[in-house]
């Protein structure tokens, strides 16, 4: 009986030893690993959401060359932050929210992201807001525009590098808003051009002007003449336009005369693709986010050179200027982190932070995160040797001027 409980005592103590064995191991073993994920060994990963398909194609295409130029810029060309090497991976939205979902999922989830970025549409972005909460990613939200990405869908997770619909809306108020004019609007209708008629109406009648009007259109229309003849019936003194993507209603506005019916058009200048349709609209004060030749800064002197340099001469375009700030803006979290990722350092690092960019200093504001920046008052004129009518800077509105209202309280 005494061998038998001995033997017993033995084994019992035997299974002791290797539980205990196995629990060290194990100790060691996430000692080990969580060592090396703090060491800065592992490459930082990026997954950038944009349209590489779709109607807001050329918006991706624009965003990607800025997001990969603003990284070589950020990093002198090396790709790496606190010996950390950065990687990012692009995933194709198709200008679809259920698309845009699919691919922010295989990001997170396979190919372990540490941050988001993107995306090219406002409607593709709303949707994946709430996979960076969920899976406590930050993303950097460019060049989507809605408010209510920082407004009625933000949550903490969410940086807007982006202009939004409300700052748009002051630049494009300020250019033609006054006391005792009318106005009608034309937006596409989803998000991104209701927020901005929204905004833009705020920001008028502060002004003292009148909506007399307002027209939304499918947002893959192509013919636009219903939605025209009704602002025309309107009688305003102004038409003032938001629009996004390729299909664009300025030459029917040109052939429905409306000019020439007394209505003034005004916009926003749009991207060198859609600046070609406009020449019937020489002449006309708007705004404009950006225009290669109108911020005069070190940085956006690189881009302009670096893009002609890579790209067959092309001069950068109307979104990869934002590309570059939302790389840059990384970079440089990431630089005051020591490379590290653990998201709440993030958030706290990137909430008020200054940055240099393409566009001047930019600055995530502390209370919605939405970018603080610069936008241009301008006028459309024709300039010897260029096929398109070019944005003439009447004068820079400051990040102090186009503020928007905080909207996520």
């Amino acid at each position: 009986m005494k061998g038998y409980q001995g033997r017993w005592a033995i084994a019992g103590l035997l299974i002791f030893m290797m539980v205990f064995a196995s629990a060290c191991s194990s100790d060691k073993s996430s000692s080990e690993s969580k060592g090396e994920a703090n060491s800065g060994t592992e490459p930082i990963k990026i997954g950038v959401l944009a349209s590489k398909t779709g109607a807001l194609e050329a918006y991706g295409k624009q965003t990607l060359r800025g997001f990969e130029l603003g990284l070589d810029y950020a990093t002198d060309g090396k790709r790496e932050v606190a010996g950390r090497k950065i990687e990012f991976i692009v995933e194709d939205t198709e200008t679809k929210p259920e698309v845009a979902v699919q691919k922010a999922t295989k990001l997170l989830e396979e190919d372990k992201v540490d941050f988001l970025v993107g995306s090219s549409s406002s409607a593709d972005t709303l949707a994946v807001l709430p996979l960076a909460e969920e899976y406590q990613k930050v993303m950097v939200v460019e060049p989507a525009a809605a408010d209510s990405i920082t407004g009625s869908e933000f949550n903490k997770y969410i940086f807007h590098s982006a202009r939004n619909s409300s700052q748009d809306a002051v630049a494009g108020a300020a250019a033609i808003a006054k006391k005792g004019v009318k106005i009608a609007t034309l937006a596409p209708d989803y998000s991104f051009g209701r927020d901005g008629v929204a905004a833009f109406k705020e920001a008028a009648k502060k002004l003292g002007a009148e909506i007399v009007k307002e027209e939304y259109a499918d947002p893959a229309a192509t013919d636009f003449t219903s939605n025209i003849q009704k602002i025309i019936n309107a009688k305003p003194d102004y038409l003032f336009v938001v629009w996004a993507g390729a299909n664009s209603p300025w030459k029917q506005l040109a052939d429905m005369k409306v000019q020439e019916k007394g209505i003034k058009i005004s916009t926003g200048a749009p991207d060198i693709a859609a600046l070609s349709t406009m020449e019937p609209l020489i002449g006309m004060e708007g705004f404009t986010v950006y225009y290669h030749d109108l911020p005069k800064n070190k940085i956006n002197d690189w881009l302009v050179a670096e893009h002609k340099k890579r790209f067959n001469g092309d001069v950068p375009d109307l979104f990869t200027p934002g590309g570059m700030s939302a790389a840059i803006s990384i970079v440089e979290a990431l630089k005051k982190t020591s490379g590290k990722t653990d998201v709440d350092k993030l958030i706290s690092t990137m909430e008020g932070m200054s940055f240099e960019t393409p566009k001047g200093k930019m600055s995530y504001r502390k209370e919605d995160h939405q970018a603080l920046q610069s936008l241009y008052a301008i006028k459309l004129e024709k300039k010897e040797g260029v096929p398109y009518p070019v944005p003439v800077l009447i004068r820079e509105l400051t990040p102090e001027e186009t503020a928007p209202p905080i909207r996520n309280k």
